[in-house]
């Protein structure tokens, strides 16, 4: 496993874990104020205020991963990239240095090399 592949399980961990921080979180609340001493008019504003509050962090949380996922495409578009222009060059360097010796004419002659 390569040190990418680690970082991206181990940042994947971090985030399920996270995930059940904020859910236990939530679900805690919740039961707080199912239990407390409150009218039901009070319980069911706390619960929806709680309700948003946990949306909202939902929302930044996908957002932030979004955001994440993005940049790492990229990284990988660009490394990608940069991997067939070097292969482009070493196969020109390959060429124009085959192309200066002095048997490539009968090589090509004879149709040893096919481009």
């Amino acid at each position: 496993m390569n040190h990418n592949q680690f970082e991206k399980q181990n940042k994947m961990r971090t985030e399920k874990i996270l995930l059940g921080v904020l859910a236990g979180m939530a679900a805690g609340a919740a039961l707080g104020i199912l239990f407390a001493p409150d009218k039901g008019s009070a319980t069911r504003k706390k619960i929806m205020d709680m309700a948003d509050d946990l949306t909202d962090s939902l929302k930044e949380k996908i957002t932030d991963s979004i955001k994440t996922f993005t940049d790492q495409l990229e990284n990988i578009k660009d490394d990608a990239k940069d991997l067939v222009e070097k292969a482009t060059l070493k196969v020109e360097d390959g060429y124009n240095s085959f192309k200066n010796t002095e048997h490539h004419d009968n090589i090509l002659q004879r149709g040893d090399l096919k481009f």
